[in-house]
């Protein structure tokens, strides 16, 4: 299950990859007709030290096309002046490696960084331009605002990718009740199931408590209706899973260290997975923003 905002941004793929050939057309896209999609390796790490993840990447195959062409996923919660070269890295690592044409697909959640991921990322001098990137974009200029619970019902995985999308939009309170109205018409699991990965998606404190508010209107038409489903998504705990959203989170603080260029010791990478508290791991995720260095995650600010 997801751990943070940002991964649910592109995670979501991998819970339905053929979510992109349904939500690429109806945002303008032109998407070719899949025979299959599947998940690959993330890891873009070559033999240096210098690790590089995508942040998901699919294989799609199509009908008379062989190899088909690989889809790299990139969620971008801002804008960030590092990531048109980690782009264009990827693309070209990709290339190389698989032999395949790379496409690369970011995912915002607001208008602003929407427009910038769309810039075409060139490289070269301005005599001479040696190539030149163009991202597809997702984002809430595009992605449909669903509002209807029948439409939701009917796509799930494209409810909650819309619920996500728009979630700084005016409208958001209706886009979450047909949601959860939608979730009300499904089974005990599914439903539990993308009632947690929309909370940890939707990370605005405000937004998750009427999530919450959302769900326990609807709770008594879950099929069940008993007090497991409502326990689960209210509390946003489930037995046995524990182990797993803490593993999630110790690797989402590794992960921002390695995406600032912090290096990260042997000790502290085994400190941070090792811990098994998950409000320490998050006060450690929310350090790993803003630390100088990844010994400063265990130091207390002054006057603490």
């Amino acid at each position: 299950m997801v751990s943070t905002a940002h991964e649910a941004m592109h995670r979501i793929f991998r819970e339905d990859p053929h979510l992109f050939a349904r939500v690429l057309p109806r945002a303008g896209i032109p998407f070719p007709e899949a025979t299959s999609i599947e998940p690959l390796d993330t890891d873009l790490t070559e033999i240096r030290p210098v690790e590089r993840r995508v942040d998901s990447l699919f294989r799609v195959h199509t009908a008379g096309e062989e190899g088909g062409f690989l889809l790299a996923v990139e969620a971008q919660g801002r804008p960030d002046a590092d990531k048109p070269s980690s782009w264009t890295y990827y693309l070209a690592h990709l290339y190389a490696k698989y032999r395949l044409p790379p496409i690369l697909l970011v995912v915002c959640r607001d208008k602003t960084t929407a427009a910038w991921a769309a810039e075409p990322i060139r490289i070269g001098r301005r005599v001479h331009t040696s190539m030149v990137v163009f991202p597809l974009v997702l984002g809430p200029g595009n992605l449909p605002a669903i509002t209807d619970p029948e439409e939701a019902a009917g796509d799930l995985a494209l409810a909650v990718l819309s619920a996500l999308a728009h979630a700084k939009d005016p409208g958001h309170p209706a886009i979450l009740d047909a949601l959860a109205a939608a979730l009300s018409g499904v089974d005990r699991e599914q439903a539990y199931s993308w009632a947690e990965f929309t909370e940890t998606g939707l990370g605005d404190a405000r937004a998750r408590t009427l999530w919450r508010e959302l769900l326990s209107t609807y709770t008594l038409r879950f099929p069940g209706s008993g007090t497991i489903i409502e326990e689960a998504i209210l509390k946003g705990r489930e037995e046995g899973r524990e182990e797993g959203r803490e593993k999630a989170r110790a690797e989402d603080i590794l992960r921002v260290l390695r995406v600032r260029g912090i290096a990260v010791s042997d000790a502290v990478r085994e400190r941070v997975s090792c811990c098994d508290d998950l409000e320490v791991l998050g006060t450690w995720l929310d350090r790993a923003v803003t630390v100088g260095s990844a010994d400063d995650l265990f130091v207390e600010p002054s006057g603490a």
